[in-house]
């Protein structure tokens, strides 16, 4: 059998990584709504679920980057800048997943900063695995471009930086108690 190609890796494990992205919003959504009825157990039971979908898409995330970084720069890098794709700054930010997690994290922060103690360390779980999520996003990116990469969506700032605030950023929308708000949320 011959291996797959790393454009068709990268395209596969990012569909896999979108598919539990979506998955995630819709046990957040369950989250709020078992929040609004006071329904402690389903609350923590969606909360789980979303951690073990986090845990997923970090681990679609490090699949996607199971080639070279020489396959990276040939095949996927150039994949990501027109005119393969329409708009300079190509980035996984501009997906209606994207959006719609961050948007609805917006939302739950104030249920995240005020949790039931008995919802405590399902959120510190979730917490936990976004920060898994997000680390080894900034992995796989360093791996492939290394320390001193423009973005592709921000060309004039330092990529890993970039996503490395990201991180941080998105982290506090959904632990609020443990860092400062980012201004890039």
């Amino acid at each position: 059998m011959t291996p797959p190609h790393a454009r068709e890796i990268w395209r596969e494990f990012h569909w896999a990584f979108f598919l539990h992205t979506q998955g995630m919003i819709l046990c957040l959504r369950r989250f709020a709504g078992c929040l609004e009825c006071n329904d402690l157990k389903g609350a923590e039971t969606e909360l789980e679920t979303a951690t073990t979908l986090m845990d997923a898409s970090a681990a679609a995330m490090q699949l996607a980057g199971s080639f070279t970084r020489a396959e990276y720069e040939r095949d996927i890098r150039i994949s990501m800048t027109p005119p393969n794709v329409k708009s300079e700054g190509f980035s996984g930010l501009m997906s209606w997943e994207h959006g719609a997690l961050v948007n609805l994290w917006r939302s739950l922060r104030p249920h995240f900063a005020n949790l039931p103690v008995a919802l405590q360390p399902a959120h510190a779980e979730f917490a936990a695995a976004y920060r898994r999520m997000a680390d080894g996003h900034v992995k796989v990116c360093a791996r492939f471009v290394g320390e001193d990469a423009i973005s592709l969506r921000y060309g004039d700032r330092d990529a890993l930086a970039s996503l490395r605030r990201f991180g941080k950023s998105r982290h506090a929308l959904i632990n609020p108690e443990a860092e400062p708000e980012g201004t890039d949320a």
